[in-house]
């Protein structure tokens, strides 16, 4: 697999269970530029607003998908639309095996929604609080056999896990796997290493967790003494109709017949292998489009033999509210409102399969949509025809943007800059991530910002103070400040329920760091590369070596100090090559490589030391000024490699990742 396919699957396992991060990576399919639907469609429009039956829904996803999954490079999608209590339609596009030329079927054939698997374990949750046996705002550790710390003096609670607020920095290893032989029971996996850190105090800033949605999984495991994948089927599948669903991995030997393969990309075509994820309750469940399509049903109708009324309400009514008017977190469900609109939801991505699912509150109507492919365009395709099918059948979910505030040039210029996904890493190496993800915020000559969505350039206009709007959408943006004036985090819809943009500090920031790293590397690769030249010149003209003694040795020594700076940085490079040779899982060797390259950290420790030393020497001597100058400035170039590495984890001896 070519390395720029392993380095976008590795970005994809980092936002897997989740969409957040494929803005960043994958362009999205303009609704705008799908043909126009066939004649049926067409007509029913026409004469007036379009009616949402089969008839024309079916005919507008006729025009809408096959050109989508064409343009996505995408084998087989799956979309199924309920509506009053009945599944409207189901469809299959493309192919669920692309070798066989099997179909995908939109009714039996299976898919893994990833992070939707999110919304059973959350219900599950709330069965418990109905039974007595969870308090939301009890510490998570009273119903543990294992200790979460309080970091900052502050318990996680169960509300805090279901609105994704525990604090906890990111954790990926072995996020998703191939390998049966890797595969470790959910308790074994949340026990093999301590908790992740907490960057946050609970309850402050949302930072999407999958490791928090399976510790919440075990909890119910705990409580009720039976497996979590037993559990959800027997009391949220079974009463609600689910037939063809299932958490249990590998997958069960009677739903095989039914399973869509999953692929990079149609252009590959090799069938991917089944996606284990350890941690269950985030995202292992496989479904039909018709389980699927009843579990939308059992929302919409607040199903009382799942959950009683006043429990769905109150999932879907309390609003973890941080950064008004935008969309938040309800309690476990994304807040998905668009115009008047009231939408509950949830994304989800695996490795090669990508979703989205909304439930229309309050008019009985349901969409879900899923991918079988990380092609270009997949990650994103599916925002597009859930907001395509709400602007199509409710037209009062687009509303003017409104005109621009006198405030626009200066309210943008306090939030121009670079910024950090909260959903991030910290304490160790992949750190680096949180530093390579920087994304920019700029503004145009008419004082409206500038920053991508979906992957794509978007303009936002200031509509309200420190409230911007999607010029080509309906989405917000917002800037929120601490109370001495400097801004805290900036977030926009429709992310804004899970993670926040905090501002890059200054030292940190790619803008002043890369060039800084840039010239310091040109300086020690300089150095070192006429090192050899400048001797091969010496022997070619017959001229002895200027230096002799200690100067002769700081010459020397500072130069090999240099190699091992490059030393430092292969090891590196080899390390996350090593992370990307094998997608299905990392054994015990990556451990031993991990262990080996942090140990060279050691080798810039000496090279700095040896720096130093030639610099004193060098002025200590009677070298001339050029060279007394040149001496500092490896010094310095090595300082800068160094301060790199510790602001980016690499001098972390922390193998918990």
């Amino acid at each position: 697999m070519p390395l720029k396919t392993r380095m976008k699957w590795l970005a994809g396992a980092l936002g897997a269970l989740s969409f957040a991060t494929a803005f960043a990576q994958d362009e999205t399919v303009d609704p705008a530029a799908v043909p126009p639907p066939p004649a049926a469609a067409v007509e029913t429009a026409e004469t007036g607003q379009p009616s949402l039956t089969r008839s024309d829904v079916d005919a507008w996803l006729d025009g809408f998908m096959p050109y989508a999954i064409a343009e996505g490079d995408i084998v087989g999608a799956q979309v199924t639309v309920v509506r009053d209590g009945e599944i409207l339609t189901s469809r299959g596009f493309g192919y669920a095996d692309l070798a066989e030329l099997q179909p995908v079927d939109g009714y039996d054939t299976m898919f893994r929604p990833g992070s939707i698997s999110k919304l059973f374990t959350w219900i599950a949750v709330m069965q418990q609080v109905e039974e007595g046996r969870i308090d939301l705002d009890e510490d998570v550790n009273t119903y543990l056999d294992f200790e979460i710390p309080h970091t900052f003096g502050e318990p996680v609670t169960m509300r805090n896990l279901m609105t994704h607020t525990p604090g906890f920095q990111e954790r990926f290893r072995n996020l998703i796997i191939g390998d049966p032989e890797l595969a470790l029971p959910l308790e074994d996996f949340l026990k093999q290493a301590p908790p992740p850190s907490q960057i946050f105090p609970p309850g402050e800033t949302p930072a999407y967790s999958n490791y928090g949605t399976a510790l919440a999984g075990y909890i119910v495991q705990r409580l009720t003494g039976v497996a979590f994948e037993d559990y959800v089927a027997e009391r949220i599948f079974e009463p609600m109709g689910m037939q063809r669903a299932t958490f249990h991995q590998p997958l069960p030997e009677q739903f095989e017949p039914y399973m869509s393969n999953g692929y990079l990309n149609a252009a590959d075509g090799e069938p991917q292998y089944y996606e284990i994820v350890p941690m269950a309750p985030a995202g292992s469940l496989a479904a039909s489009g018709e389980a699927m399509g009843r579990f939308m049903i059992g929302l919409l109708e607040r199903n009382p033999d799942v959950l009683a009324p006043a429990t769905w309400e109150q999932m879907y009514e309390t609003v973890y509210q941080l950064t008004p008017p935008l969309n938040a977190m309800a309690l476990g469900f994304w807040e998905l409102d668009k115009g008047s609109l009231r939408i509950r939801g949830h994304g989800g991505d695996t490795g090669f399969f990508h979703s989205d699912l909304n439930v229309l509150i309050d008019e009985g109507v349901g969409i879900y949509v899923v991918v079988n492919s990380s092609g270009e365009g997949a990650g994103t395709l599916r925002f597009s025809l859930t907001a395509a099918f709400a602007e199509r059948y409710f037209p009062e979910t687009v509303e003017p943007v409104g005109p621009r505030l006198d405030t626009a040039s200066e309210h943008g210029a306090m939030v121009v800059g670079e910024y950090e996904s909260s959903r991030t890493v910290v304490t160790n190496f992949a750190a680096i991530l949180r530093f390579l993800g920087q994304e920019s915020i700029t503004m145009n000559a008419d004082g409206d910002l500038e920053y991508a969505l979906f992957g794509k350039p978007a303009v936002w206009r200031e509509v309200e103070p420190f409230v911007w709007r999607h010029v080509g959408g309906y989405e917000r943006m917002a800037a929120v400040f601490d109370d001495d004036g400097s801004l805290d985090y900036i977030t926009f819809e429709p992310v804004s329920p899970i993670i926040h943009l905090i501002p890059a500090p200054w030292y940190r920031a790619g803008s002043l760091v890369m060039p800084l790293l840039s010239l310091a590397l040109g300086v020690l690769l300089v150095t070192l590369l006429l090192w050899p030249v400048r001797a091969v010149v010496r022997w070619r003209y017959g001229q002895a070596f200027a230096l002799s003694g200690r100067e002769a040795m700081s010459y020397r020594l500072v130069r090999i100090g240099i190699a091992l700076v490059f030393v430092f940085l292969i090891a590196w490079v080899l390390l996350f090559q090593a992370l990307f040779t094998d997608l299905s899982g990392l054994g015990s060797g990556f451990g031993t490589q991990l262990f080996v390259t942090m140990a060279t950290q050691l080798l810039l420790y000496a090279a700095f030391a040896m720096a130093l030393w030639n610099a004193f020497t060098v002025w200590q001597g009677r070298q001339s000024w050029f060279a007394k100058l040149w001496s500092l400035v490896l010094a310095v170039a090595i300082l800068i490699v160094i301060l790199f590495a510790a602001l980016n984890g690499l001098l972390s001896w922390e193998t918990n990742f």
